[in-house]
């Protein structure tokens, strides 16, 4: 058996390392982000992936792993950056100067040890690390948070390696201008000149299926999970780790026949979700789907809404409670909001009646919880904003209210984690930021925001130092649907980022874990989800679906179509007509019945003359030869009796000379016309 084996293996190794089995050739990673850059019109995408197809660097993201290892075995000091050819959003990093034993590190560097941050491997980190200790960066502890990559070291060399990336805000001052006081800390001024902003805009792919406007929209804690609601009637999932890059839901729900979808909400575990349609009573899923319970339906015929155990219109609204994964909140058409215990599907926890500003009832158009699930808010039909305290005791008296917080209706309230800063969004155009402290005033307002769907929302970045809404497409408008991103401290708009040029854009949402932009449109016919990412900024999500191709259909997968043949179409089976039915079909036979030609009304054709000219088809040819002249259709009936008038009075033949004796004198009016003249 030994001098076998020797045998064999001398075999082998005449055979060259190629011989035999292949692995299957995979598409770099680089190639597959460039199938999803967005295009901006301008030359710099050409640039971009010219720039890749010469000297390609690689991601930096957690899936791209050994995608860099190979990269640095290769290249380890090449100073380009943004391998997958994107765009970077943001004031662009500058190189960091390299001795001959150092490695150079691509992405952002890792958090500095002792500073309490936690295992990358268990809560990724999103977003630049803190800066190390005497760089006369603020900390993070402090008010203003730091936004953006890391600011260059004291004497680093700026290179303009990026002169096809485009830059959004003012970019970053160069080293040395960075002044701090005694204690360490930098100057005010400096700092708000500084916005580095690090957007994920640079890739998108679209998640399709819905058939009209996508309205709601929630991605669970762990950024797996994809629900969309539209208003078509149902749900669809998507799941990031079982999807490939045909992008398709695994799952599609309608929770109630004939309502629209209006919220979506996943509890704190993940392990259910809260459906709220346009019909009185929301519903519950767990994770995969299955419908858990329905809560109870109230009675309409009672006036006092406190005395009904349920909604009794239209829901509008409905948010899980971030802490408390067993309460949920819902707001309604009927003028209340109330508070359920997801173990009791029968009656409400409490209900809450907003302080109405004219008789009648006033709908509830959104409501919100806070960060720590001890305030909720509310929008109410007249304009007005509500906020109640959840405190023993307390009741449906509003602890804050604001009669004319907007002119429309509000179509979505957001609370910072902080708990300093409200934002509302309405129909009137308009997002405004409120400071709890001071509600008597808005912060600010923003404008120009049309609005067209009663589900637009607001977001926070991540950071929460950028807020996020979209914009609906206006009548006779150029610039179609769009999403803006304003600055939290500055108050101003930092960039508008163009989603769909037909299609308004409703829902938005920035997930922390992924550091993923996620938009949904849509209008009448069609809507679907946007996922804006960043090779180098984003984990996970959008980068593990686009990554993997499709599978190749086998001879397993092949299915024949059924014949599905009707008994009774085929002859030996089909019963005889009967005698009457059959007399029927020969009647309106012509050739059968020796039935002759009715004349045809109108002009002739297939070689028959219509009888409106003539019968005969020699006078039909006299007429269109114009040797016989019809002309008593085109003369005044009067005039055609008076000119026969004289001559019968002259040459009387027939009848005039028996009535002779008998008859008056014939008198005739004259013609008005000879009066005018």
């Amino acid at each position: 058996m030994e001098d076998e084996a020797e045998i064999y293996d001398g075999i082998r190794s005449q055979f060259p390392l190629s011989f035999g089995k292949q692995s299957k050739s995979q598409t770099p990673l680089e190639l597959i982000h460039n199938a999803t850059r967005r295009t901006t019109g301008d030359e710099d995408v050409d640039k971009a992936s010219a720039s890749v197809k010469s000297n390609a660097l690689p991601s930096v993201s957690k899936s791209s792993d050994d995608w860099l290892d190979s990269f640095k075995s290769s290249n380890p000091k090449n100073p380009k950056r943004n391998g997958a050819g994107g765009k970077l959003i943001g004031p662009s990093r500058p190189p960091t100067i390299l001795e001959e034993d150092e490695e150079m590190i691509v992405g952002p560097p890792r958090p500095t040890p002792g500073r309490g941050v936690e295992d990358e491997d268990d809560v990724p980190v999103i977003g630049p690390p803190r800066p190390p200790s005497g760089s006369g960066i603020k900390d993070e502890d402090e008010d203003v948070p730091v936004i953006g990559p890391p600011r260059p070291p004291p004497g680093g060399d700026v290179e303009d390696d990026d002169e096809d990336v485009p830059i959004i805000g003012p970019p970053r001052p160069p080293p040395g201008q960075v002044e701090t006081d005694s204690e360490g800390d930098t100057d005010e001024e400096d700092e708000d000149e500084d916005p580095g902003y690090r957007i994920p805009l640079s890739n998108e792919i679209v998640l399709k299926g819905h058939t009209k406007v996508v309205s709601a929209l929630a991605v669970d804690p762990t950024g797996s999970r994809v629900l969309s609601g539209s208003y078509d009637y149902t749900v669809r999932m998507y799941d990031f780790q079982g999807m490939n890059a045909r992008l398709q839901s695994f799952r599609q729900l309608e929770p109630s026949e004939g309502h629209q979808v209006r919220s979506l909400s996943w509890s704190p575990s993940a392990d259910r979700f809260l459906c709220v349609t346009g019909s009185a009573q929301a519903k519950i899923y767990d994770r995969d789907g299955l419908t858990l319970g329905e809560f109870v339906k109230g009675d309409m015929y009672i006036r006092d809404l406190k005395n009904t155990k349920g909604h009794i219109t239209g829901l509008t609204c409905g948010e899980w409670n971030p802490l408390a994964k067993e309460t949920i909140l819902t707001s309604s058409e009927d003028g209340s909001l109330r508070i359920w215990d997801v173990n009791d599907f029968k009656s409400q926890k409490q209900v809450i009646k907003p302080k109405p500003s004219r008789p009648g009832r006033i709908p509830v158009t959104t409501c919100t919880w806070d960060r720590e699930g001890k305030r909720i808010a509310g929008g109410i039909g007249d304009g007005s904003i509500q906020i109640w305290n959840i405190k023993a005791g307390w009741g449906s008296r509003p602890d804050v209210y604001v009669a004319k917080g907007h002119t429309d209706d509000i179509t979505s309230l957001k609370f910072s984690s902080d708990g300093l800063i409200l934002l509302s969004r309405s129909f009137d155009g308009t997002l405004k930021v409120w400071d709890l402290r001071k509600m008597k005033e808005a912060l600010h307002a923003f404008d120009d925001l049309p609005n067209n769907y009663a589900q637009t929302n607001v977001a926070f970045s991540p950071d929460e130092q950028l807020f996020l809404t979209g914009r609906s497409v206006e009548k006779n408008s150029t610039t179609g649907g769009m999403l803006c991103l304003y600055d939290r401290v500055k108050m101003e708009l930092v960039s508008r980022v163009g989603i769909s040029p037909t299609f308004s854009v409703v829902q938005c949402a920035w997930h922390p874990r992924l550091n993923q932009i996620l938009a949904t449109v849509g209008d009448r016919h069609e809507g679907g989800t946007h996922i804006l990412y960043d090779p180098t900024l984003s984990e996970r999500g959008a980068l593990v679906c686009v990554a993997r191709a499709p599978r190749k259909q086998s001879i397993d997968d092949f299915q024949a179509q059924p014949v599905i043949h009707n008994p009774h179409a085929l002859p030996m089976f089909r019963d005889q007509p009967s005698r009457k039915r059959q007399r029927e079909k020969i009647l309106k036979d012509p050739l059968k019945s020796h039935k002759p030609e009715v004349p045809m009304n109108g002009p002739g054709h297939g070689g028959r003359v219509g009888t409106t000219k003539s019968s005969l088809l020699t006078q039909y040819l006299l007429k269109q030869g114009g040797m016989i002249k019809e002309t008593w259709m085109d003369e005044d009936p009067r005039e055609a009796i008076l000119k026969y008038a004289d001559i019968a009075v002259k040459d009387p033949k027939y009848i005039a000379p028996a009535y002779a004796e008998t008859q008056p004198e014939t008198i005739l009016a004259q013609s008005d016309s000879d009066e005018e003249k």
